[in-house]
């Protein structure tokens, strides 16, 4: 079946073979090897010089991590749809004082938002989702570092759905601590997530009591820089698999050319989208890695679901309260532009002929 959801995603066959293979020794040089390779070639995709840190978690793990280890006073979230969202129920599940700004469903982040709640002076950690699969909505973290590079605060942002199918600048856009997962644009089985690690992020953490154990930042750091190696036992046949496809991603397809080609089944998507129901988000910050396309009522899509199905194709519903109003589409991960072009087809003769 092809996964049309926004993650996990369909995983290459050699990658599948790599994850087959007999385990080493989590505590071997091989294993550290590994561990430095994934290190190296994430930076490439993030852009930056920090360091890089594994967790043998689901992105969800890593924000916890993040947001725990690094607030000293307060939190202010800064939401565009349902896991942005998930931010703050991770925040207040710790303790931790926070507030939460939601733009309206498919709008993003704004300057003027964050700017309003910066200039409050109450805030040591901000939030940020770069890409939100339940509304569609990409954040111009360009556009926002304009605005948080001038206050003292800590910048978490979830690039969770976007790295390695969108352009993100960690260290142009200033940016403490972003994190992924394997499941999404990375092409690989879920099961593991990485995240930056900036100098600031981490003399934060040092005057953080309680952190936590198994998700404790500096935990992780300290066996990272002691050995390149995972504090607890990680996912080592996970992490043989990811080495394999980001050796791929960064020296075979090459990193620009990989968000090249989602940008380009992105727009082939919005084109189809405008000609059929129409795109749920603001234009101006459409996802380079999914869409939300309108549906009049949840009818549309079970009709749509049920007919791609026996065509081979799983559809992703609208998240949460927006499943009467969209359907997502994702374009990520290894979707070559022909397989999207034979998807829409498809899509387009269900459409006028049981929709329309």
């Amino acid at each position: 079946m092809k996964l049309l959801i926004p993650g996990p995603v369909e995983v290459r066959d050699e990658i599948l073979q790599v994850m087959s293979e007999q385990l080493i020794s989590h505590r071997s040089i091989e294993a550290s090897n590994i561990q430095i390779n994934i290190e190296k070639n994430m930076k490439k995709i993030w852009n930056t010089e920090n360091d890089i840190l594994l967790s043998t978690s689901s992105g969800t793990g890593l924000m916890e991590a993040a947001i725990k280890s690094c607030t000293l006073k307060k939190a202010a979230v800064f939401s565009v749809g349902g896991f942005g969202d998930k931010w703050y129920e991770l925040a207040i599940a710790n303790g931790i004082d926070t507030d939460i700004y939601r733009a309206e469903a498919g709008e993003p982040t704004t300057k003027e938002v964050l700017k309003e709640a910066l200039d409050k002076g109450i805030y040591d950690v901000i939030t940020i989702t770069h890409n939100e699969t339940s509304t569609g909505v990409q954040n111009n973290l360009e556009e926002l570092s304009e605005v948080y590079k001038n206050y003292n605060v800590i910048v978490l942002v979830d690039t969770v759905s976007s790295a390695g199918g969108a352009h993100i600048d960690v260290d142009k856009n200033g940016i403490d601590i972003a994190i992924t997962s394997t499941q999404k644009c990375l092409g690989l089985p879920p099961g593991m997530a990485f995240c930056t690690l900036s100098e600031r992020a981490r003399n934060r953490a040092e005057q953080v009591p309680n952190r936590g154990g198994y998700l404790d930042i500096l935990n992780l750091y300290k066996f990272m820089k002691a050995s390149h190696q995972y504090p607890s036992t990680p996912n080592v046949s996970l992490m043989r698999a990811t080495e394999a496809q980001l050796d791929y991603i960064v020296n075979v397809e090459g990193v620009e050319n990989r968000i090249n080609r989602h940008q380009t089944m992105a727009k082939m998507v919005r084109d189809w989208a405008k000609d059929h129901g129409g795109i749920f988000a603001n234009e101006e910050y459409l996802s380079d890695t999914l869409t939300t396309i309108k549906i009049k009522d949840e009818s549309v899509f079970k009709i749509l679901s049920e007919e791609m199905k026996n065509r081979g194709c799983i559809l992703g519903s609208g998240y949460g309260n927006l499943a009467t109003v969209n359907f997502r589409l994702a374009h990520m991960a290894d979707r070559s532009v022909d397989e999207m072009q034979e998807v829409l087809d498809m899509l387009s003769e269900i459409w006028n002929e049981k929709i329309k």
